[in-house]
Formats: structure tokens, sequence, C-alpha cells
């Protein structure tokens, strides 16, 4: 597998046409870590493929059953703990934790569901935030802080109680530096931040999971 001095793991398979399942890894970003669905092997090691840097002669395992099974776990806990209702859900389509949960056939939850109640934020004229599809990705924080060079966005709190914090002086949207442009904005795997106006921009058909063979995927239970 080809790749260039600095490349991670993840990278280097993507540069080869390899697709490693990732939720909070992006390209012009820095190494993170954060969701470890792009767990790999590699020389027989269980590491993070979007921090650990590629390297001649690795041993790279992507696609063994009990790399599957901690991934599907994974992914069900993230459905468990938030509210992705996809059906009724703007970024259905287009979103990697449906995506996710499609390609590893993952049906339901899994566990019984959290149902948490969390705020909406609609203040902001062109973007919504809305912290029940929060999966803590930290993309946002890191696309804020690193690319837009504004700090909008933040992690605060421990335990179940961590959340997205905005940098503004009442917490809101509309009071920060924010800008519908901004990669801030844009860059968020699942439904938490997204441009006002604009649903379901990817139709059935044109989805990631279509374009598989359906063997390969059940889908979640809430997506359509």
């Amino acid at each position: 597998m080809p790749f260039e001095p600095g490349d991670t793991v993840i990278a280097a398979a993507t540069r080869a046409g390899r697709t490693i399942p990732h939720l909070c890894w992006h390209p012009p970003l820095g190494p993170s870590g954060a969701c470890r669905l792009c767990t790999v092997r590699v020389d027989g090691r269980l590491v993070s493929a979007c921090t650990t840097p590629a390297a001649a002669g690795q041993v790279v395992e992507s696609e063994t059953g009990d790399l599957r099974e901690r991934r599907s776990l994974l992914v069900q806990l993230l459905f468990a703990e938030g509210n992705h209702f996809c059906p009724g859900c703007e970024k259905s389509g287009n979103c990697r934790l449906q995506d996710a949960g499609y390609a590893l056939g993952v049906t339901g939850p899994g566990f019984e569901e959290f149902f948490p109640r969390h705020a909406v934020d609609a203040s902001h004229p062109d973007v919504w935030l809305d912290f029940n599809r929060c999966i803590l990705c930290k993309l946002c924080v890191r696309a804020s802080w690193e690319v837009d060079g504004k700090g909008v966005f933040q992690i605060g709190g421990h335990g179940t109680g961590t959340r997205v914090i905005v940098n503004s002086p009442r917490g809101r949207l509309v009071d920060s530096a924010l800008a519908a442009d901004d990669l801030a904005a844009r860059i968020c795997p699942v439904g938490a931040i997204g441009p006002k106006r604009l649903g379901y921009a990817v139709p059935i058909g044109q989805r990631p999971a279509d374009r598989r063979e359906p063997a390969e995927h059940g889908g979640p239970g809430a997506a359509p």
C-alpha cells in the first residue's frame, strides 16, 4: 500500500482506494482517535488507523470478524446514547453513523435506548445545532480551531454530561463567529450541525449504502 511521509494508516488506505470505517477522521485535520471506529490490527496490535503512522512492511488487518464485531458494538452504543431517528433527520442519506450501521448490518440499537433530551439551537440564521444527535467526534471543535481559526466550539463537562459548548456570550450560535461556509459548520458526520433550508440532499439510491451489495448491509432499524 503506497504512502507518503506523515501518512497515517487510514490516509494511506484511503489514497489506495481502501475504505476503513470512521467518524472522527477528516484529511485536513490532525489525528484524534476520538471514536475508535477505525480500529484495525497492525502487526498483531489493535490501534486506531487515524492516529497510527503508516510504515513500510506493516501488516494491516481491517475486515476481520472480531473487528467488525467491535465496530458493530460501538455503532449500537452510539445509536442507543443519542436520538438518531434516521427518517426524521435532515442528514439521512449523508450520515456516516447511518452508513456505518448499514455497512455493519446493525438492524437496531442492540441496547436499551437512553432517549436523552437535549437542547436544539436554531438561533443562527444559517446553521442549526442539535445536541441530541451529537456523537462527540470533536470534528467541529478541531475544524473551528485548526482551519477556521475561530474557536467557536469546544468540549466541556464530564462523563455523561460531556457536550459541545459554543464559545459566545450566551452560549448560542447566533452570538458566535460561526459562518455558514466555515468548515466547522459543514464537517459534522451526523445530523448535529447542519445548514438550514437543506435536508435529505442525498436521496435513496445514491447513498453510500446503496452502492454496496445487499448482503453487506441490513441498515439501522430507524433508517429508511
